[in-house]
């Protein structure tokens, strides 16, 4: 389970991109690099982590489903995942 801290970070993070998106998107279309370094450094897209959704795992995400890759083998061992099934042959 990850720091709650670490977590928020993120939600923080996010909500930051999705503030400044449409303004970072006009300055690089115009080409105003000098006014898009004066943008916060959190506004930056490429700053955010993936994180398991339940957990706050860093690693081992699985982006198609949002969750950290063991998070995934409960739910889908539990039925939670529609169309998962564990593969034998």
């Amino acid at each position: 389970m990850a720091k709650e801290s670490m977590k928020a970070r993120e939600r923080k993070r996010q909500k930051m991109v999705e503030k400044y998106a449409a303004k970072r998107a006009a300055l690089k279309a115009a080409g105003d690099y000098d006014a898009l370094q004066k943008l916060p450094r959190n506004a930056s897209p490429v700053r955010l982590h993936n994180r398991c959704q339940l957990t706050g795992r860093p690693k081992g995400y699985m982006r198609q489903f949002g969750v950290s890759r063991i998070n995934f083998r409960e739910m889908a061992l539990k039925g939670l995942i529609p169309g998962v099934k564990k593969a034998s042959w």
